[in-house]
């Protein structure tokens, strides 16, 4: 790999964890009241996201939807074959309560993630209806439809849940 490339890696990975920070932080300086503070860090946000698809793309990443798939496909199975089950057990021995639970969470979603992509790729076609998503605002549950009853990962009531629009 050449060092622009790695240079454009790692400035793809700042600036998308800089546009997560950033809307955490927003979300925090809403709960607080601060309501200007929590649009700027909306704005800067947004921004942090055009320069990490900038350089996302410019890397090669973004393909066709099919390969695109394929590629969401591999990385949700990485994150449950390999790194959330070392990271589970790392927490496990280390008796880091908090960090084994947003683990163990995020390990639950990834597979259905990954269900959802395989879905998605084995029924490719432009005129699928489109359905709705509803997320767990806790632990990121993804159902496909309305959702109802409680989160089958962190057991969060369905009124909770987000539609994503």
């Amino acid at each position: 790999m050449s060092k622009t490339l790695d240079n454009l890696a790692a400035a793809f990975a700042g600036e998308s964890q800089a546009n997560r920070k950033y809307l955490a932080f927003a979300k925090k300086a809403e709960e607080d009241g601060y309501l200007a503070i929590a649009k700027l860090f909306k704005a800067a946000a947004a921004a942090e996201t055009i320069h990490a698809h900038n350089h996302f793309k410019t890397m090669g990443g973004v393909q066709g939807t099919k390969e695109n798939l394929e590629a969401a496909i591999a990385g949700e199975n990485y994150e449950v074959v390999t790194m959330y089950p070392t990271m589970i057990e790392v927490a496990e021995a280390e008796q880091e309560k908090k960090a084994l639970a947003t683990f163990k969470w995020a390990f639950e979603v990834e597979k259905v993630h990954e269900a959802l992509y395989r879905y998605a790729l084995e029924h490719m076609d432009p005129n699928t209806p489109v359905v709705d998503y509803y997320v767990c605002p806790i632990c990121g549950y993804t159902h496909a439809g309305k959702f109802e009853g409680r989160c089958p990962v962190c057991n969060a009531p369905a009124e909770k849940f987000f539609k994503v629009e």
